[in-house]
């Protein structure tokens, strides 16, 4: 199971961190040591000052492939859950000021908490999807799927003609605004429509 992350998918949240707005998905991966389940805490990591949240609808690939097409892309996934790409902002900084890979900033034990998945057929309209997360009570993220750069079809698309795709493998789908700091003692509640599927602590 591999974790592929697509940064930079809703525009507010690059421009928030004054990224230019990408005409291609931006990828990176996640190992599955980054992966955590059942609302487990998330353990601070001491090499990180500024780790932040950032909410995400996740896939799950129901099928093997690659150089999938776009028109069939919907086939490869019949879950979705919500997700958190905590993200240590300062080793980010610094990386990319340098030219440097993320993979410290972005790959780091439990850095992928994700919640139950839920059938996509649940819903009426994949692409009119709200979700948002809540931090100590208070709305920070909000997001609808109908503001994707790229959609959940074309995503699948363009990775797999580079990367297959095994059954199992998550795709985080990208954030939008509204990322900021976690601290030790948050509580996280993230909803999907009126699901609540994230509720942790960071400790």
């Amino acid at each position: 199971m591999k974790i592929i992350a697509i940064g930079r998918n809703y525009a507010e949240h690059a421009k928030e961190l004054n990224n230019p707005v990408p005409t291609l998905p931006v990828i990176f991966l996640k190992p599955d040591t980054a992966l955590l389940k059942d609302n487990k805490p998330f353990y601070h990591p001491d090499f990180s000052e500024d780790v932040h949240h950032e909410l995400e609808i996740v896939l799950k690939v129901s099928k093997e492939g690659k150089h999938i097409s776009e028109k069939f892309a919907a086939n490869y996934y019949d879950e979705i859950a919500l997700g958190i790409d905590f993200t240590a902002r300062d080793i980010q900084s610094r990386h990319k000021e340098k030219g440097l890979p993320w993979e410290l900033a972005k790959a780091f034990d439990s850095s992928a908490p994700v919640s139950n998945f839920v059938p996509k057929t649940q819903f009426a309209d994949i692409y009119n999807l709200n979700f948002h997360l809540d931090v100590n009570g208070q709305s920070r993220q909000v997001g609808n799927t109908q503001n994707l750069l790229f959609s959940f079809e074309y995503i699948i698309a363009f990775v797999s003609k580079y990367i297959t795709m095994k059954k199992g493998d998550l795709i985080f789908t990208g954030t939008p605004q509204g990322v900021a700091k976690v601290n030790i003692g948050d509580r996280l509640e993230g909803y999907l429509e009126d699901q609540k599927l994230i509720d942790f602590y960071v400790k």
